[in-house]
């Protein structure tokens, strides 16, 4: 094994170890600003970028003195911003020194003082008129390629720069140029990818935190912070949060080598997670001002809620024709007592959802298919093979013949494969394909040679042609997506539930395959019951068992259940119902599970008949609805908070600033309120309390920037905050 690769400090590492270089520890700043650090014990500056006293037209070092004796009026500004946290989002001010206009972002790091970073103030933004137009034509957008083909030409028309990208990230982490707008001359980069080399780890995590990232000139000379380490701390300043931090030499290096003169990024986060970023080139320097920066990150988050909006609402659709599926397969058990044609009688309702080109179910040695799919020794040669693997709920690849050589032949039908067991009988799967997709992949650059070695080893840079390269990729089918899986689970699941029913209710009318259903049931994940005619428990399986104390009386009978539940009455009336007049039962209950905590389940309760009044028994299933309802506490949770932060933000603005806060909050709350409608209406709950996270912390976002905004547009309208002009 070779020898672990050390960490590098800023500035010191190659393309051997770039991923690791602590860029957020960069001690210096791009030139066109300054920084201060204060302790807030005495609010005397403790550290500074070199250029302070120069930058603010002071004639004495800051460092050792006294921020309200520096620059009363830079001091009467922060203060009332102290009072928050101040370690998630910078705050900002805008004061006048030495009749100058400044732009000032305030933050506090970790375990340090108070962070200043100043900038001379930029021309006002006319935040009314095109940022509600923006917000709303983000709202209105009908579809993913529709939504970010206009934030590109939204962020063209507000920034100015030569090129804007929306830039996509896969599941592998590489980028591909989505939408795109630029200048006619240049080159395009639409469709053009980029390996996750590109973008190490580290500054994809200062992405997250940091959301709008300004480059003013990548031949700056950065100005370093005095003195080193922070005298607060005894370690490097922490700069994730500051604007003004330096970019890693290889960073500009990549930069120089594509042209690019300055840039801006703009982070998209969905589903707490980095969807992608707004990236803007410009090909000679270019500054801007911070009411743009914040514009841009404010759009961003709409952007980025709308794009949760809009994958649940695909996500949602893909979920109906489950439900419809579902239901059609129980009418055929109760129409025909099989339920598989059911489940084939319409190729579209199986294949749709997930996207696939074929589908195939193994099922007590028969095989039934739709579309184009591998022929039957093929077929069972693969289920072979996936019992040869470890069990997993769901299996997915999108090159099969990679992981078996043998299966490459099936390459025309069956690159891309999806299973799912469909009970724990070996060789039953439901399974879904994908053919394979011969095609030329567009990356920016030869993706395998991201090192140029020059005249020694040392010498390295990032790739200095940005030529594009093409690589014929074979052998591989479209990539599933996030959606597609939840769909083929939704799918599968329902299979599996009806798998046992139909073999629950088999094992009443044939007592013949007592033994192997009975292996069947109790083995399920699905909490099962099975009584016969007379209301005595035939089977109660491990499933349900685990939820019950342990110290509970052994179920004899259905007249049992009921004081495992809270709602004893209810439970007896039902059972009741369900064994005398033997009516169906479909409700909510909370089991006791002991500890004095309950769970509540879904119950599906049905008689099971051989000829019309003969009954042979009956069937119990319950579904655990604890994910359910803590999504749904997260939606209620999510409306309160929204709620509560809209009227905390309003009550902190005079009411010029409130006027323009509320106009340009309303499309923002909109935006939001779509985005968790589509999220809560979709079924895969286990995702849907992180989705609404995501949006309501785009929502607090949001309006803290837009608090700040709406005073800075509120301020200049009087003129007493523009700045000088020299």
């Amino acid at each position: 094994m070779g020898e672990p690769l050390s960490i590098p400090p800023f500035g010191q590492a190659d393309l051997s170890n770039c991923e690791l270089e602590q860029i957020h520890l960069a001690q210096s700043i791009q030139p066109h600003g300054a920084l201060l650090m204060m302790r807030e014990a005495d609010s005397v500056v403790v550290l500074a970028s070199a250029n302070a006293a120069e930058f603010l037209g002071l004639h004495a070092p800051v460092i050792g003195r006294r921020l309200v004796d520096l620059a009363p009026a830079l001091a009467e500004a922060i203060s009332p911003q102290l009072r928050e946290p101040l370690d998630i989002i910078p705050h900002a001010v805008r004061c006048r020194i030495g009749g100058r206009a400044y732009d000032v972002l305030v933050h506090r790091p970790p375990g340090e003082g108070v962070v200043i970073e100043l900038e001379r103030a930029g021309a006002t933004f006319p935040i009314g008129t095109h940022l509600e137009k923006a917000l709303q034509t983000i709202l209105g957008a009908p579809s993913l390629r529709a939504l970010c083909d206009e934030a590109a030409r939204i962020y063209k028309s507000i920034t100015g720069y030569d090129r804007v990208m929306i830039y996509r990230f896969d599941e592998l982490g590489h980028g591909q140029v989505f939408s795109e707008q630029r200048e006619p001359e240049l080159e395009p980069y639409l469709g053009n990818r980029y390996p996750a080399s590109d973008i190490p780890q580290i500054a994809r995590r200062l992405y997250q935190r940091n959301r709008i990232r300004v480059l003013v000139d990548v031949g700056y000379e950065p100005v370093p912070l005095e003195p080193r380490p922070s005298p607060i701390s005894g370690r490097d300043l922490d700069m994730s949060l500051c604007g003004l931090r330096s970019m890693s030499p290889i960073h500009i290096q990549y930069l120089k080598n594509m042209g690019v003169g300055a840039t801006l990024v703009a982070s998209l986060m969905v589903g707490g997670k980095l969807w992608g970023l707004v990236a803007c080139h410009h090909y000679v320097p270019r500054s801007v001002s911070f009411e743009v920066r914040a514009v841009c990150e404010l759009l961003a988050e709409a952007i980025a809620t709308r794009i949760a909006a809009l994958e649940s609402f695909v996500q949602a659709q893909a979920e109906l024709s489950v439900r419809r599926l579902e239901q059609r397969m129980i009418e055929a058990i109760a129409r025909e007592g099989d339920w598989r044609m059911a489940l084939f009688d319409n190729s579209q309702a199986l294949l749709t959802p997930v996207g696939a080109s074929g589908a195939a179910l193994l099922y007590e040695g028969q095989i039934l298919t739709t579309g184009d799919v591998p022929g039957t020794p093929d077929l069972r040669e693969i289920g072979t093979w996936l019992d040869s693997r470890p069990r997993e709920a769901l299996y997915s690849t999108a090159a099969l013949g990679s992981e078996l050589p043998a299966f490459t032949r099936l390459a025309s039908v069956a690159s891309g494969l999806v299973a799912a067991p469909v009970s724990h009988s070996p060789g039953e799967y439901l399974i879904w394909f994908r053919p394979e997709r011969v095609r030329t992949v567009t990356w920016g650059g030869d993706p395998l040679k991201p090192v140029l070695v020059g005249a020694t080893p040392q010498d390295l840079s990032p790739r200095r042609s940005f030529a594009k390269w093409h690589q014929l990729v074979e052998g591989t089918s479209d990539s599933w997506t996030s959606a597609d899986l939840t769909a083929a689970r939704l799918i599968s699941d329902t299979v599996t539930d009806v798998v046992l029913q139909f073999r629950a209710v088999s094992f009443l009318i044939a007592q013949h395959q007592l033994d192997s259903v009975r292996s069947q049931v109790l083995v399920s994940d699905q909490p099962v019951i099975i009584a016969d005619a007379r209301g005595r428990v035939l089977v109660c399986n491990a499933a349900f068992n685990r939820m019950l104390p342990s110290s509970r009386a052994e179920l004899v009978t259905m007249h049992d259940l009921p004081p495992l539940f809270e709602e004893a009455g209810e439970v007896r009336f039902r059972v009741a119902e369900l064994a005398d007049q033997h009516r169906t039962w479909r409700g909510e209950v909370r089991l006791v599970a002991g500890n004095g905590e309950t769970r509540l389940l879904l119950v599906r309760a049905d008689p099971v008949f051989s000829s019309p009044g003969k009954v042979l028994g009956f069937v119990l299933l319950f579904m655990d609805l604890t994910e359910r309802k803590a999504a749904e506490s997260a939606r209620s949770r999510f409306q309160e908070s929204v709620v509560d932060r809209n009227a905390l933000f309003s009550a902190k603005l005079d009411p010029k600033a409130d006027h323009i806060y509320r106009t340009l909050l309303s499309p923002v709350m909109e935006n939001a309120q779509l985005a968790a409608l589509e999220i809560s209406d979709g079924l895969d709950t286990t995702r849907m309390a992180d989705m609404l996270g995501s949006v309501q912390a785009s929502v607090y976002r949001t309006a803290e920037v837009l608090a700040h905004l709406a005073s800075h547009a509120a301020g200049s309208d009087d003129g007493s905050q523009e700045p000088d002009g020299t």
